[in-house]
């Protein structure tokens, strides 16, 4: 039976104790909402079709960012971790007020809208629907997770109802002209000869940088002519045939004197410990500056490293290898990914037509 009583401060308290559910209290301003409530849940329990949401009407979308972020994202690779990091806080700016419960569909809608017309302070342009899409990945993802496992009674997941933004369109951009030989000439000006070896190895191997950053030397078998990748972007191995010329530059890297004994074919520099001291842990060679600086030597823009990706799996289609065999090496899980190499084909079955 539902108990009713008016607090010391004028609201009016509803308290409900049932038999096999837990006790359910909630405050009403006025007295009839507090019996209609308590009306309706009680009619709930007896058919059992109560759900507790009161959980998810307390807690805010700030604090569940906070569990969600402790809970579920180390769980994750640390570039998704990294990346969750920041994807949450426009959506705490904009929505961490608001209750779990009180976030529906029209709110995570105007949130959609007003980010796909946010002009972003690194770039100067409008955020990209790519951008938007992974911040409600993010926010429905939690929803998910809110529901199945934290028993906070949500009922449904907002960001199911909307219309996510279309991706963007992949980038296409590739060398031209001498590019090439102006990129690689820029990073053999720099000091460290391991700039130049991650460009060619990714221009030779179609590698994502994090691959080769992370490339450690017993998964290389320079005899096999292969590396052997663990740990890739969609989370599945698979090994990369090597070029003579890729051959070469893992074996000049693997014998530079910079290593000093490091796993890594790349390591980056010493870290320092504490009074200064030389910590022998070395992480992965960090390139984001050290690239900007060979592009502005080489005179070349719009250019990122993720480009001689595209530029290295471009090669393998030109040469004639079949969708499934460039997938093999470049680890596309599917032959939509490599729908915007294919157009490089068809230029190349002109010649053969005529």
């Amino acid at each position: 039976m539902a108990t009713i009583t008016k607090t010391q401060s004028g609201t009016w308290k509803a308290m409900i104790r049932r038999q096999g559910w837990p006790t359910t209290i909630k405050t009403f301003r006025l007295k009839r909402d507090a019996e209609d409530w308590a009306r309706t849940t009680e009619d709930q329990m007896v058919r059992g079709l109560y759900v507790q949401r009161s959980h998810g009407e307390r807690m805010t979308l700030d604090k569940a960012l906070d569990r969600y972020l402790r809970e579920v994202t180390p769980t994750k690779k640390s570039s998704t971790a990294a990346r969750e990091a920041h994807h949450a806080l426009p959506l705490r700016e904009a929505l961490g007020r608001y209750a779990l419960a009180a976030i529906t569909p029209d709110i995570v809608a105007d949130y959609r809208d007003k980010r796909l017309a946010t002009i972003s302070p690194q770039t100067g342009r409008l955020l990209s629907a790519s951008t938007v899409r992974l911040e409600l990945a993010l926010l429905g993802h939690l929803y998910s997770t809110a529901i199945r496992e934290w028993g906070l009674g949500l009922t449904i997941n907002p960001v199911q109802h909307i219309r996510r933004p279309k991706p963007s369109e992949g980038r296409n951009r590739r060398l031209t002209g001498d590019e090439e030989r102006r990129l690689l000439a820029a990073c053999d000006e720099h000091s460290n000869p391991m700039l130049g070896a991650v460009v060619r190895l990714a221009l030779h191997t179609g590698m994502r940088q994090g691959e080769i950053l992370s490339l450690t030397a017993d998964q290389v078998d320079l005899d096999r002519r292969v590396v052997r990748l663990s740990m890739t972007k969609n989370g599945s191995a698979r090994t990369v045939p090597l070029s003579r010329a890729a051959v070469d530059v893992l074996r000049d890297a693997l014998t530079c004197p910079l290593r000093r004994g490091s796993p890594l074919v790349f390591p980056g520099e010493p870290k320092r410990g504490q009074a200064g001291r030389e910590n022998p842990e070395r992480g992965p060679y960090v390139i984001n500056r050290v690239w900007a600086h060979a592009l502005k030597r080489a005179g070349i823009e719009g250019l990122r490293f993720h480009d001689l990706r595209h530029e290295a799996v471009s090669r393998l289609v030109e040469r004639g290898l079949s969708d499934q065999e460039v997938a093999a090496i470049s680890g596309h899980k599917s032959m939509q990914m490599l729908r915007r190499y294919t157009h490089l084909r068809a230029e190349d079955l002109v010649e053969k037509l005529d």
